[in-house]
């Protein structure tokens, strides 16, 4: 997947939004991520988003879906026009993922320290249906595994052994507050997924290679990849910037950001 013409997209649509500003800094860190689940790693078809055997993808971050909906356009999904809808009234291109099965989309998220809860009951559901080549990959932040229905969740993976999810912590070591290690330290974060008894693996979150190499990972214990990312990756003027959790790109800005990534080899 072409991850520069993600990060255009990502300007155009918060171009488009205008004053009602988009969560540029928390949908930067996961183009490569979202790159590299829809660049072959998941079992998903474009034209069978709702097949039976297909992995499920539940962004429990939902703020970060510019990144997902980037994806999709990738993948023939959604079209220009329609990422220029978002945060339009009546859109679905909405500022957190609405339901819409044609997209792929099963969740509604937003409401931070759900959605590995979710994932955890499809997983469960899945091998309960006999279905054990299907996977749920859950995207979560490192700034909200603060809430403790995250470790809740991840206690009850271990116990019922659900080899088949894959928790994606976004580590971009800033949150809505702050500095994630201010805020909340998180400290020493595989191990304390490992504590949990879950398998862990520490990845370069813009390396889209070694992202599928550790989302292929098939090991007997849920497995947790923490994602080594930048917030607002990409842009000069975004990058480690908390303000740009939700900030308005100027038509200077875009163009600004524009020449950046066109001067990315």
């Amino acid at each position: 997947m072409d991850t520069k013409e993600m990060r255009k997209d990502l300007l155009k649509m918060a171009l488009a939004a205008k004053s009602q500003g988009a969560h540029m800094g928390g949908s930067l860190s996961l183009v490569e991520i979202m790159a590299a689940l829809y660049g072959g790693t998941m079992s998903f078809a474009p034209d069978a988003p709702q097949a039976e055997y297909r992995d499920r993808l539940i962004l429990s971050k939902g703020h970060g879906v510019m990144a997902q909906y980037a994806a999709l356009k990738q993948v023939g999904l959604l079209s220009e026009d329609e990422l220029l809808t978002y945060k339009a009234n009546g859109s679905y291109v909405s500022a957190h993922p609405s339901v819409n099965h044609g997209l792929g989309i099963d969740f509604a998220s937003g409401s931070l320290g759900q959605g590995l809860s979710q994932g955890v009951g499809v997983a469960l559901a899945l091998y309960k249906k006999g279905n054990e080549s299907s996977r749920v990959f859950v995207i979560l932040g490192d700034g909200e595994c603060d809430e403790g229905s995250v470790w809740e969740a991840a206690m009850t993976a271990s116990h019922y052994r659900l080899a088949n999810i894959v928790a994606v912590i976004d580590r971009n070591r800033l949150q809505y507050d702050g500095n994630t290690e201010e805020v909340l330290a998180l400290t020493d974060f595989s191990a304390k997924w490992k504590a949990f008894g879950w398998d862990v693996v520490t990845v370069d979150g813009h390396d889209v290679q070694a992202l599928k190499e550790a989302f292929r990972m098939h090991t007997e214990k849920p497995l947790a990849v923490i994602a080594e990312t930048v917030k607002g990756k990409g842009f000069s003027f975004m990058e480690n910037m908390p303000q740009w959790h939700n900030g308005i790109v100027t038509q200077r800005l875009y163009e600004q950001g524009m020449a950046e990534v066109e001067a990315v080899e």
